[in-house]
């Protein structure tokens, strides 16, 4: 019988795992890559026997609440019928994945980029980057502040997660998160560049996927030339960005794509934003979305003691930002039906 708390033993695995990753580091991966040690904590702590620093800021993250919350937030479309349509969660999960094989190819820290990969959009609002865009317009009008998602992202892993004590992450971690945006700073580490170069080859690929599934667009339609240059299949495009973007950074000691395959790409993007993005279906469906992100947003300023005790205590827009940011999309329908909808009516 058990008559006091388990501690676990610290066996010779244990003992041997730090001296044997370091070793295996400088035998293996580039010197530009950053070192797993000795880890970099804005609160210092023991390291775990059995992982690595950047291991365990990847499992605090993928075992996060706001983790769990991605696979309920909009990519592009907006609570799609079918069940193939990308969410923030598989874009995540795409993005990390591909990160992971361009930092294996240039043998930099993967643990690292793992972590960046999967913690990048933590923050990101409801209904993809409309409700980026509609939350921003609420901010700046009422308190004339802004939202950015990625400064978001580096909240929530700050300060939201763990009942308001955050996840403690290392500072190179938390740099790769905050910078992933291309409105951010660069990041300090050639990882982080990768995540934040990788995200955008991910989404305008995936993207086009989606956007031809749901009839917003035909392949027939894309852009003739960077379809030539990189390939008729997502599969064939991000193949060629991915074996253009190692093979330049590796010539060049820096993150760096090919002119040729980084101008198609640029352009694939810019008719994304003209066609799917900024087109016909998603403005149709902005002014919805605002006005459900709004109504929200004025009634949380109105009545601050609806908001629950989990978001941390602060500044008014501090606490309604934080927890509409949080909803996904779903729970934020949810709210504003709740709000709008009489009850004797309500389905």
């Amino acid at each position: 019988m058990l008559t006091a708390a388990y501690e676990h033993p610290s066996g010779a695995v244990a003992a041997r795992f730090a001296a044997r990753v370091r070793e295996r580091e400088e035998r293996e991966l580039s010197p530009l890559a950053v070192r797993s040690y000795p880890a970099d904590r804005r609160r210092p702590e023991p390291d775990c026997g059995l992982r690595t620093p950047f291991q365990r800021d990847r499992d605090r993250i993928v075992h996060s609440k706001a983790f769990r919350r991605l696979k309920h937030k909009t990519q592009v479309f907006v609570l799609p019928r079918g069940d193939h349509y990308r969410t923030r969660l598989t874009h995540t999960l795409e993005v990390t994945q591909v990160s992971r094989t361009v930092a294996r190819a240039l043998a930099l820290n993967e643990d690292l980029v793992e972590a960046i990969g999967l913690g990048h959009d933590l923050g990101h609002p409801p209904f993809g980057h409309i409700g980026e865009d509609a939350l921003d317009r609420c901010l700046r009008e009422r308190f004339g502040e802004a939202f950015r998602h990625h400064e978001q992202s580096l909240r929530v892993v700050d300060t939201l997660e763990r009942e308001g004590h955050g996840l403690n992450l290392t500072m190179a971690v938390r740099d790769g998160i905050v910078s992933h945006s291309g409105r951010a700073k660069e990041p300090d580490t050639l990882e982080g560049k990768i995540v934040r170069l990788v995200d955008r080859v991910a989404y305008i690929n995936h993207d086009i996927d989606d956007a031809v599934r749901a009839g917003v667009i035909e392949l027939d339609e894309l852009p003739a030339e960077p379809i030539s240059v990189l390939g008729s299949t997502g599969t064939r495009r991000i193949d060629a960005l991915v074996h253009d973007l190692v093979e330049h950074s590796e010539a060049a000691g820096e993150i760096v794509q090919g002119a040729v395959a980084g101008e198609a790409m640029a352009r694939l993007r810019a008719f994304m934003f003209e066609r799917v993005y900024l087109g016909p279906e998603a403005t149709r469906e902005h002014a919805k979305i605002d006005r459900v992100v709004r109504t929200l947003f004025d009634h949380y300023c109105a009545h601050p003691e609806k908001i629950p005790d989990s978001i941390p205590a602060g500044e008014l827009a501090r606490r309604v930002t934080d927890y509409l940011a949080g909803m996904t999309d779903r729970f934020c329908i949810g709210a504003f039906r709740s709000l709008s909808v009489p009850v004797a009516f309500a389905p």
